[in-house]
């Protein structure tokens, strides 16, 4: 899991948005520690999670549950049509680094690009916790593009964890 972030993330969709209730989300890529968390913040928070990833890298089914709130499926456009947000991750993450060609193999139809945020509502933002590879999970159209608030989130890290912080010392 990779709760800090996914502070990081409902902050900057609050600051962009308002209320993530009753929303839509789409995750595109590996259902690994960010997306379980994400999982957890669709059922806390009452939106709609929909997972695109690759069948071999799937959430883990006990985080999964009973799919309350969260739906997966294979294809990255079914997943973003119509989504208020779109988000990825890296698609090898630390200690991940022998499986990379392997991982590009996998998930090079999960790219984040033009045309999967065409299938997004006109005013979906784009998040990615950052560091990303241009060319990989995500297009330099798309991360440095307007729907984009990838900045406001890495800025967003900071104050959520100093939130916290506060919180766990009181």
């Amino acid at each position: 899991f990779h709760p800090c972030q996914l502070l990081a993330d409902m902050l900057t969709w609050r600051e962009q948005r308002g209320d993530m209730r009753g929303k839509t989300a789409a995750w595109l890529g590996d259902g690994n520690n960010m997306c379980h968390s994400y999982i957890n913040a669709a059922r806390l928070f009452g939106f709609e999670l929909r997972i695109a990833c690759p069948p071999d890298y799937r959430p883990a089914a006990d985080v999964l549950g009973d799919g309350d709130h969260v739906r997966v499926t294979d294809d990255p456009h079914e997943a973003a049509r119509d989504a208020d947000l779109v988000v990825t991750d890296v698609w090898s993450s630390m200690g991940q680094e022998s499986e990379s060609k392997k991982r590009r193999a996998a998930f090079k139809s999960y790219r984040v690009d033009a045309a999967v945020m065409a299938e997004a509502r006109d005013d979906a933002i784009f998040m990615h916790c950052l560091p990303a590879h241009r060319g990989e999970e995500v297009t330099a159209e798309v991360l440095e593009g307007p729907q984009s608030v990838v900045w406001p989130e890495a800025e967003n890290r900071v104050h959520a964890q100093k939130a916290l912080l506060e919180f766990l010392l009181s």
